[in-house]
């Protein structure tokens, strides 16, 4: 009996380690291995998407000019995004809207061109940072007048405050290029769903080279990596101030901020007490990280303003559907 259970207990052993070795192998293989070998592919297609633009003709820009990326696979814009745009547009942003999902339904492309001054329809290829280079290439941004440039996404919903003092924080402080939150995630980088470049940094050679350099590398880990990550690094390294207003530091024990957590997903509840604009959708859809507590994000968007639960819970059922 006993040499049974030693046998048995072995055999347990044996497979944990077995699913163990699988979990760390697939992970080796997602986001060190097939990144790299996709890299190389980046180079074998042309970042310039574009299937349908408007208006046709010059476009004029305001001062601050902000780039949104939008995805949606049924070619249609969430309700809260369309908050979002004009939100922007109050407050003095020219928008360029970038589709990434290749076409967009009339009614979206309509709602559309009702808060923004441009309107790029594209395949989806290279994601958010080809989508924005090809925005600043055809669109010839900076202009010699512009004084802002923001990067931003559909990757969260919201905004569930007020983007004005937001952005008075922005002019009054004095970096550079401000994100909402930073991560030290592979290596320190301000995340790219919410970016405001100044003109130092729109104005500098290592902004220019960036941009050049994005390629559609047909990885999304690798597309962090070079890009998200990229972008940060780089011009940090031509001394320009890269700052965060929700820093990772200043939301949990500096020894959580050094284990390279997602403060979008692993810290959102902390984020949003702060008064943090916006919850992600990956978080409140997919919950990929496992947090313990993402199950609540109802209730604590419900206290904050309960009109915005009923977008978020429209956008899920139609997405589940």
């Amino acid at each position: 009996m006993k040499q049974h259970t030693w046998v048995v207990r072995w055999l347990i052993c044996c497979l944990l380690w077995g699913i163990r070795l699988m979990q760390v192998t697939r992970h080796l293989l997602r986001h060190h291995v097939i990144p790299y070998l996709a890299w190389p592919l980046g180079w074998l297609r042309s970042h310039r998407q574009v299937v349908a633009v408007w208006p046709e003709g010059a476009v004029p820009l305001g001062p601050r000019v902000a780039l949104f990326c939008h995805f949606d696979a049924q070619g249609a814009v969430r309700a809260d995004v369309l908050r979002y745009l004009a939100a922007l547009r109050e407050a003095g942003f020219s928008i360029i809207a970038v589709s990434n999902g290749g076409a967009l339904q009339p009614l979206a492309m309509t709602h559309l061109q009702t808060v923004c001054a441009a309107v790029l329809v594209r395949r989806n290829v290279g994601y958010d940072f080809c989508a924005w280079r090809e925005a600043l290439e055809r669109f010839d941004v900076p202009r010699s007048d512009t004084e802002l440039v923001l990067l931003a996404n559909d990757s969260v919903y919201g905004p569930l405050h007020s983007l004005t003092p937001i952005l008075a924080r922005v002019m009054a402080g004095g970096a550079d290029v401000w994100g909402l939150t930073d991560s030290n995630q592979i290596r320190f980088h301000l995340q790219s769903y919410f970016l405001v470049a100044g003109a130092a940094a729109i104005r500098s050679d290592a902004w220019r080279r960036f941009w050049q350099s994005v390629r559609p590398v047909p990885s999304k880990s690798m597309m962090i990596r070079r890009y998200e990550v990229g972008l940060t690094q780089c011009l940090s390294r031509a001394g320009l101030r890269c700052e965060a207003l929700w820093p990772v530091a200043t939301l949990c024990q500096p020894d959580r901020a050094t284990a390279r957590v997602n403060p979008t997903h692993h810290l959102w509840r902390q984020l949003l007490d702060a008064g943090f604009p916006f919850i992600k959708r990956e978080l409140v859809r997919d919950n990929p990280a496992g947090i313990a507590d993402a199950a609540e994000w109802r209730q604590a968007v419900r206290a904050i303003d309960g009109a915005r639960l009923y977008e978020i819970e429209q956008d899920l059922r139609r997405a589940s559907g």
